[in-house]
């Protein structure tokens, strides 16, 4: 699994937290792709501070967007950014694995087009109170969902060696796993995020620590996933997005890490490829519902890496519903 930097928006001033602002991840990108796509509503499954949003409200008149967050401050933040749009935009507070769920209480049979961006925002990692952070010191929380029962600090202190080792393993391809598990085991308990982070880079050896960036980064990661249920419900979100998208309509997935992105692109090649079981008649067409766009795995361009580290570890996949 490729690492997946510490942020996914910008470095740039730092903002005012409140604000919930951040450079929105391949902007153009993004926007370019849902040129074609029919009128209707855009579904932001992960609006964030609205950025995405932002820029398809002003660039297609055609379009509403629904955002769906399942942070609160989040939410706040792009309703207040996008409130000039009017009744084009409308916010939802949800995990995106309810995704049906959400669209029958919006009325939406179809939509237009899905956009997920994974992972953690620039403002999530910016307030130490969070607790996603490796470098500033904060309570052990890491809950994207603020509501939600599970911190970080319950995974490290009550989990086994054993599943804290497969869990780094399983999420950020640790290579020293059980070396960090074992130091964990052994110093917790831990309320902070800085004291982690310490028994975390103390349990590498050396020679490791000198590349890659911050020791701590991967455990870090997998924590977080573990704790918002990242990878289990990415598949469900997806599989229901594709179900509900309207003939002409794109879904697309920025990922960071590699482990997120094979789940991705694996659903993307199942529902783009006609499957017939053994036995079954030919269906009259051989042509798949779906087909996935190319390039199969944009990158952001030089020059936003270059301004935005955060997003050096971006991919973006689409897949659009053939028309009928």
């Amino acid at each position: 699994m490729a690492d997946e930097l510490e942020e996914k928006g910008t470095t740039n001033a730092s903002p005012e937290p409140q604000e919930f602002r951040h450079e929105p991840v391949m902007l153009h990108e993004v926007t370019a792709l849902l040129a074609s796509i029919p009128a209707g509503t855009f579904v932001d499954a992960t609006v964030g501070g609205g950025g995405h949003s932002e820029q398809i409200l002003q660039q297609y008149s055609h379009l509403e967007v629904l955002g769906i967050d399942r942070d609160p401050m989040a939410l706040a933040a792009a309703t207040t950014r996008l409130a000039r749009f009017g009744s084009r935009f409308r916010a939802h507070r949800a995990r995106f694995d309810r995704l049906p769920q959400v669209l029958e209480a919006e009325g939406i049979d179809l939509a237009s087009g899905f956009l997920f961006d994974l992972g953690v925002s620039s403002p999530q990692l910016d307030l130490a109170g969070r607790g996603f952070s490796f470098r500033q010191d904060g309570p052990l929380d890491m809950r994207m969902d603020t509501d939600a029962a599970l911190t970080a600090a319950d995974l490290v202190n009550e989990s086994d060696e054993r599943t804290l080792a497969g869990m780094l393993r399983r999420n950020a391809d640790e290579r020293f796993a059980r070396r960090i598990a074992a130091a964990i085991v052994a110093a917790r308990p831990f309320d902070s995020t800085v004291a982690l982070a310490e028994v975390v880079v103390s349990a590498i050896p050396a020679p490791a620590r000198r590349t890659g960036g911050h020791p701590a980064k991967r455990t870090f990661q997998a924590l977080r996933i573990a704790v918002n249920d990242e990878l289990d419900v990415l598949v469900p979100a997806i599989e229901a997005a594709l179900d509900a998208l309207a003939p002409g309509g794109r879904c697309l997935v920025l990922t960071y890490h590699s482990g997120e992105d094979r789940l991705v692109k694996d659903v993307f090649r199942r529902r783009s490829t006609v499957n017939i079981p053994p036995g079954l008649p030919v269906p009259a067409t051989d042509e798949p519902e779906f087909t996935v766009l190319r390039p199969l795995a944009r990158r952001p361009e030089a020059a936003e890496q270059e301004r935005n580290r955060r997003a050096a570890s971006a991919r973006l996949r689409g897949i659009e519903r053939r028309a009928a």
